[in-house]
């Protein structure tokens, strides 16, 4: 499609008029909406007349804005919308780490996997295909599957179990 002399006059002719570029388009024919508009702004036509049709027209009253209430949704503000922020958060109960030294191995309780539940520690003893295979038993600590003292065993600090590693290396070598 060409712009010839004369469609580009009724282009300007029906831009002035304040036809939308799909209506032009459609009069024109042939040519798309997007290819209206890059030619008006290649012609740089401006100060079009604004069309009958989107004449002020009265707004409608809005309603009264009811009290807002709290919402039970979590709030999240900033570059942090996927960290979840409750408005009022629940008081948490920090313990104090006792050091491994000091904590007593508790005796197994030889708590089977069928008698097993979500508050028991869940540290295996023994081999799994062994006669005597039970588990700890003992209440959970912190929401986490063990023991307090199996919690020590198995959640170690990085730097305590590299310097144990280089511990026992330096011991090989020797």
């Amino acid at each position: 499609m060409n712009w010839t002399d004369e469609r580009v006059e009724l282009l300007k002719k029906l831009w002035a008029d304040g036809l939308s570029a799909s209506q032009i388009a459609s009069q024109l024919g042939g040519v798309t909406r997007n290819a209206v508009i890059g030619k008006v702004h290649r012609l740089n036509l401006s100060g079009r007349a604004k069309p009958a049709s989107n004449a002020a027209r009265p707004r409608k009253a809005r309603p009264a804005a009811a009290p807002q209430r709290p919402s039970a949704r979590p709030m999240v503000s900033g570059n942090n919308a996927l960290k979840v922020q409750h408005a009022h958060p629940a008081p948490r109960r920090v313990t104090v780490p006792v050091p491994i030294e000091d904590l007593v191995v508790p005796i197994s309780l030889n708590v089977s996997l069928l008698a097993l539940n979500d508050s028991m520690c869940k540290w295996p003893i023994g081999d799994p295909g062994a006669e005597g295979f039970h588990f700890c038993g003992h209440r959970s600590f912190n929401s986490l599957p063990y023991c307090e003292y199996h919690s020590r065993l198995a959640y170690q600090p990085v730097n305590d179990r590299r310097r144990e590693r280089e511990r026992e290396r330096d011991a090989r070598n020797f």
